[in-house]
């Protein structure tokens, strides 16, 4: 299952730099993950700062 950000996004960016196959980008209100490309590595759960990341 692909991770998804919850509302707890707080916009800083930190997922989007770390995700390695650029699966995550800014919003309107806070960033997204694109389902298509996730591999489900976990990455931007790891460096998020309040754990908005999570698998969906």
């Amino acid at each position: 299952m692909a991770y998804k950000i919850s509302s707890d996004c707080i916009s800083c960016g930190a997922c989007e730099a770390e995700c390695p196959v650029g699966a995550i980008s800014a919003g309107d209100d806070q960033y997204v993950i694109n389902a298509d490309a996730c591999t489900e590595c976990g990455s931007c759960a790891g460096v998020c700062p309040v754990g908005a990341p999570a698998q969906d």
